[in-house]
């Protein structure tokens, strides 16, 4: 039996060629390239690019095989890998490194070489392993089995629910959700209902606030204006005060039994009893300075201006715009790089000396990197190879010279005339003197007897 007709693959890639889409749309462009898959698909070119790059993740932590047993020459010198170097090392800083002491000698990382695509460079979960959570989950569950069992062995009540006991302890509900910390205070008017005039105020459902606060010049402008000194006078600075001791006295000692709302009585009756301490302490030392040092007429400061007060000091601090303190010694940064390194007997740095575009040490004036120290020896050198190059020294060298080479013979009585002529000779023009001492001295050249002046041969 023949096997059934293979049935035409269906889709925007197999239907026949279409004449009316424009030529400028079917026809592929020379720069997309010749491979068009014999044809198969006239509009290819027009198509999303299919994406045949993979993107897998490097196996985070992964290390080649078991560890070196001795230290290699060029690994890390803090870990004894052979993948990095000291400086780029994620280990622990030892005191003594794998190199010296050769002990927990650290196996090699594997570099992956993993090519990925825009994506998945941005993608910020990419590679996270959601198993690495479980440590999180039984680290919480360990926690929460320990407080049972510390619970039951205190006595506390089993059947008490859990949210009313968390509610209690959570820092007087100073971490409450966020959708109830957003709500605003329900005793306060909204800022929308502040002033209904359509002509006045302009109210912004963005922001959700009033354009310039709502300032007109009627009653709720003021209240709008007030409302923040209002928040913070009276019975409200007392209340802010009475829950901040609570707060205090919890993260202190655990005590929860100043809960504002659940038990506000002992919270009065501590706050007045420390205030009653605090008077009493502040008039015992001022009591015992009037005996040491008199003064006992001097009328006392009213409590009003004492609880104002602001202590003073001597010391003058000007800062600059960075924010540091004018005067004081900066602190130099650390870096993780070695610095103030000194070798082969050098007391400076390569690169603390600058002289003829070029960097050296400013201990010998050496411009060799890595080169012995020679101290003022190479100083003196360098200054006396800088005088010479300069030309400084050649005036006392050619006084030297003619000192030494002085004959003791006796100077010419007549003195050479200059090469030049004088301008008066010029002017007067050339004598009969010199005319004959020229005649004399000048050479033939067609004089057959020229060849044998100053010579002693015979033909």
């Amino acid at each position: 039996m023949p096997p059934p007709p293979k049935k035409p693959e269906t889709g925007a890639a197999n239907k026949e060629e279409n004449i009316y889409i424009p030529s400028f749309i079917s026809k592929k462009p020379f720069y997309a390239g010749e491979d068009d898959d014999d044809g198969a698909d006239y509009l290819k070119h027009q198509r999303r690019e299919e994406k045949k790059e993979s993107t897998k993740w490097y196996d985070r932590g992964r290390k080649a095989g078991p560890a070196a047993t001795k230290y290699r020459k060029g690994a890390c010198e803090n870990c004894g890998a052979m993948t990095h170097k000291a400086k780029d090392c994620l280990s622990r800083p030892r005191a003594k490194g794998a190199k010296w002491t050769g002990k927990d000698i650290q196996a090699d990382e594997i570099l992956q070489n993993v090519n990925l695509d825009w994506d998945a460079k941005r993608d910020r979960w990419n590679g996270y392993d959601a198993k690495e959570y479980k440590h999180v989950v039984e680290d919480y569950n360990e926690m929460e089995k320990l407080r049972k069992m510390a619970q039951k062995g205190a006595g506390a009540d089993e059947e008490e629910d859990d949210g009313d006991k968390y509610a209690e302890e959570n820092d007087m509900s100073k971490h409450q959700s966020t959708a109830t910390r957003q709500l605003r205070i329900r005793e306060d008017t909204a800022k929308y209902l502040l002033n209904l005039d359509l002509e006045s105020a302009k109210y912004d459902p963005k922001t959700r606030s009033l354009v310039d606060g709502g300032a007109t010049a009627d009653k709720a402008a003021d209240l709008f204006a007030e409302e923040g000194f209002m928040r913070s006078s009276g019975d409200a600075g007392e209340f802010e005060k009475a829950q901040r001791l609570a707060w205090e006295a919890q993260e202190k000692s655990g005590d929860t039994s100043l809960h504002m709302q659940a038990n506000p009585t002992a919270g009065a009756f501590l706050r007045k009893q420390e205030a009653e301490e605090a008077e009493k302490k502040r008039m015992e030392r001022e009591k015992l300075l009037q005996d040491k040092y008199g003064g006992g007429g001097q009328k006392s400061m009213p409590s009003s201006l004492r609880n104002m007060m602001i202590s003073e000091s001597e010391n003058f601090v000007e800062y600059d715009e960075a924010g540091l303190i004018k005067g004081a010694p900066r602190k130099k940064a650390k870096s993780k790089y070695k610095e103030d390194v000194l070798i082969n007997n050098h007391t400076s740095i390569w690169g603390s000396w600058w002289a003829s575009f070029k960097w050296g040490y400013a201990c010998c004036h050496s411009f060799v990197k890595n080169s012995y120290c020679t101290g003022e020896d190479g100083k003196s050198a360098w200054e006396a190879a800088e005088r010479q190059r300069a030309g400084a020294n050649l005036g006392n060298e050619e006084a030297e010279e003619k000192t030494e080479d002085k004959e003791p013979e006796e100077k010419p009585q007549e003195e050479e005339k200059p090469k030049k002529r004088t301008r008066d000779e010029m002017m007067n023009g050339v004598t009969e003197e010199e005319m004959e001492e020229y005649r004399r001295k000048r050479t033939v050249a067609a004089d057959p007897m020229a060849n044998f002046l100053g010579k002693d041969e015979l033909i």
